[in-house]
């Protein structure tokens, strides 16, 4: 699943760190979706990367001590005038500690102190450095100043000690400056559950019923929505594969599960939460939760074994014939308590005669807000990158056009809105 970056500008600060390498794989992530990049690097970065290597990914040149020209836009006041985000990765405890307080001593400090918009940053530093009561309380008040900062990772470091210091993948620094480049304001902040991936109800120890669904659509959903600020919650089958590691994942099994995790996703979503907006004013008035949404993608079995076996059922023991013996489900969306709560069900139909007015009758027997309705085939239709669907409400059916299946979420989320109108 492809962000499309077209049009967005990324400042990329490399600082001299072991983990420089990696920015070089960060700088292709950015290329690869259609972002400008421009690069600064600070005097010891160039130790361990050339400016050349970056100047020949981004097809930019490349920000140093050396380069810096006040007869064109590469010094350290303009580069930060074209770009959208600055993300710097590796984050040195060194620049740490003199981001927190302002010091301009080298290039890409500079760089910074005179950039304007919002600055993620990626530390990567021995454990014991980044530990530091220094340093924490440096990563503190980069955190109160509105500095989005990418965990790093627990593992074996360059240096041989195991411990939390580790640069943070590519692709989840990648994926948190994604939240930065596309927050909205609607749903910044909201709490939205999303249920994914067909359930598997066991029979033994080694068998289950369950279905196509590969899980695809509610996995773009969570990023679409993780993209736009929401505060997502996401009940799957399917894992975790490519998903930011700031997303409150549950993954669960059968249906059983997936009905009372939704319950309780639900329950919490309703409580609320306050945004740092909220919590700046003084007015009662604006400590008003956002109403939540939930999103039920999940292909949920209608039959369960009545009889789940411990150990593996023997071939020789169930003969040549074998009756399964199966009790129907709980229906999780007429389980729940809908009130407060705008929620958007999923109906897959092969009829191509009565599938859609049965999707239109999930309004009033589920007493649900949308539908999204998918028409497939036949079961060649799971598991496709692209979809098409036909969002239907009380007043109105919108044919959102076959598109690959993140295109297609931003648009369901923006057909979503309207239900709060």
């Amino acid at each position: 699943m492809q962000f499309d970056l077209t049009g967005k500008s990324i400042l990329l600060g490399i600082t001299g760190s072991i983990s420089a390498y990696k920015a070089c794989e960060l700088a292709r992530l950015f290329v690869k979706a259609g972002a400008q990049v421009h690069v600064v690097m600070s005097p010891a970065a160039t130790r361990f990367i050339s400016a050349l290597t970056m100047e020949a990914l981004t097809r930019n040149p490349v920000l140093t001590e050396e380069s810096e020209s006040w007869s064109s836009e590469l010094n350290h006041i303009e580069i930060g005038k074209m770009c959208d985000l600055f993300i710097i990765a590796p984050t040195t405890a060194n620049s740490l500690n003199k981001l927190s307080k302002g010091i301009a001593d080298n290039i890409l400090l500079e760089t910074a102190l005179a950039f304007s918009g919002d600055i993620l940053i990626a530390p990567a530093a021995n454990t014991q450095m980044l530990q530091n009561h220094y340093t924490a309380g440096s990563l503190k008040m980069l955190a109160v100043n509105d500095y989005r900062i990418v965990q790093p990772q627990e593992k074996k470091l360059a240096c041989g000690d195991t411990g939390a210091g580790a640069l943070a993948d590519p692709e989840e620094i990648f994926l948190q400056s994604i939240s930065m480049l596309f927050e909205e304001t609607f749903w910044k902040d909201r709490r939205v559950v999303v249920t994914g991936g067909g359930t598997r109800e066991k029979i033994d120890e080694v068998r289950y019923l369950s279905n196509f669904s590969s899980g695809k659509m509610a996995k773009a959903l969570v990023l679409a929505l993780y993209s736009k600020g929401a505060d997502v919650c996401y009940i799957t089958t399917a894992g975790s594969e490519g998903l930011p590691d700031d997303v409150y994942i549950i993954d669960v099994e059968n249906s059983e599960e997936m009905l009372n995790y939704t319950v309780d996703a639900v329950r919490v979503a309703k409580k609320g939460k306050m945004s740092k907006a909220t919590m700046n004013s003084s007015d009662p008035v604006h400590l008003i939760q956002k109403e939540p949404y939930l999103f039920m993608a999940a292909a949920v079995s209608d039959y369960t074994p009545r009889f789940p076996q411990n150990g593996k059922l023997k071939k020789a023991m169930l003969g040549e014939e074998w009756r399964l013996e199966l009790e129907e489900t709980k229906d999780i969306l007429s389980s729940l308590n809908k009130e407060g709560i705008k929620t958007v069900a999923f109906k897959a139909e092969m009829d191509s005669e009565a599938g859609a007015e049965h999707a239109r009758n999930l309004l009033e027997t589920k007493g649900v807000d949308a539908v999204c309705y998918n028409h497939l085939k036949d079961s060649k239709s799971f598991g496709t990158d692209d979809n098409e669907i036909t969002f239907i409400t009380e007043t109105k059916e919108q044919s959102l056009e076959r598109s690959d299946k993140l295109t297609l979420a931003l648009k369901i989320l923006a057909a979503a809105k309207e239900l709060s109108a």
